[in-house]
């Protein structure tokens, strides 16, 4: 799965409004999370992380942890 730039988008909005610090990526997805299969979380959360990885989300980078449940992701509080 490869994630489109219309879900980068939309997806870099709610990232905007993170303070700046540590999160995991299922608050970012939204309404909708908890409703999907195991295995379209597993797809959504890993073209997220290669997503981040190829820089697609400016201020956003993996750190390569993983806590409380997830993978944890460090938002700068800026995309430039």
């Amino acid at each position: 799965m490869i994630m489109d730039e219309t879900e980068i988008s939309r997806l870099q909005k709610r990232i905007e409004q993170l303070d700046e610090g540590e999160f995991h990526f299922p608050p970012v997805y939204g309404p909708g999370w908890d409703e999907l299969y195991i295995g379209d979380k597993v797809k959504t959360g890993r073209a997220f992380m290669e997503a981040v990885r190829a820089g697609k989300f400016p201020g956003v980078e993996d750190t390569g942890q993983k806590k409380g449940g997830g993978r944890v992701y460090y938002w700068s509080g800026s995309g430039t």
